[in-house]
């Protein structure tokens, strides 16, 4: 096996390891989908890591990671959400740019770079869209999707899923908007014939995809 994956194979990891944190069934379609390349490609790419002993696959076709994977996919996300941290903390970069940046460095920064990071943000649990760092996935168990919210009651936005950090023109929309970690928002309307959400954010009304809101999480009262 290699002592440490390529660049694809660890986007690859990463994004059976939010999979996997998630609960949720995995296969090559399913990475087809996120990944958004094509299924030969996958097929190619599971192979190989499969032959490397990042993954296993089970007789139902399920991908799973096996201890290498996951430490490698969990020292991956903690490089890019870092990163998200210095480019928003530090450097004020936007925060609906801040995955994509992260993204760009994230396979090439140092051991040296990664300790002085983790001792900047050692108080960090999540990254700047409240997805939370390997290890810390308690730190966001009580929140619940935007889409299950009371209608007129106020809620705080505490986590954008990594899946919509995907979407940059999503992203955009959404800090445009003011939905971004720590923003007020009321839901108005549940509208099923259309399957959308009419928000109040700041004395404003937006409307919102329920397919969103399902990855968007809040809490009841502002926590600190």
């Amino acid at each position: 096996m290699n002592t440490r994956p390529t660049p694809t194979v660890e986007d690859y990891l990463g994004v059976i390891y939010i999979l996997e944190r998630d609960g949720e069934v995995i296969n090559s379609k399913r990475l087809v989908d996120w990944i958004g390349v094509s299924a030969p490609t996958v097929t190619a790419t599971v192979k190989r890591m499969m032959r490397d002993g990042w993954i296993v696959v089970d007789a139902k076709k399920l991908i799973h990671l096996t201890a290498a994977g996951r430490a490698a996919a969990a020292s991956l996300l903690r490089r890019h959400m870092l990163l998200e941290l210095l480019l928003t903390r530090v450097l004020d970069v936007p925060w609906s740019q801040t995955h994509e940046e992260a993204h760009r460095i994230e396979h090439t920064i140092s051991e040296d770079t990664l300790t002085r990071m983790l001792a900047q943000f050692e108080d960090a649990s999540t990254c700047p869209h409240g997805n939370p760092l390997p290890g810390q996935e308690a730190a966001v168990q009580e929140w619940r999707p935007l889409s299950s919210a009371p209608l007129d009651q106020v809620v705080w936005i505490k986590r954008v899923h990594e899946s919509i950090e995907e979407d940059a023109a999503l992203m955009a929309y959404l800090e445009k908007q003011g939905i971004v970690p720590g923003a007020a928002v009321t839901v108005r309307e549940i509208l099923p014939f259309n399957q959308t959400l009419g928000l109040e954010v700041n004395d404003s009304k937006v409307v919102l995809g329920d397919a969103v809101a399902r990855r968007i999480f809040a809490a009841p009262e502002e926590q600190p």
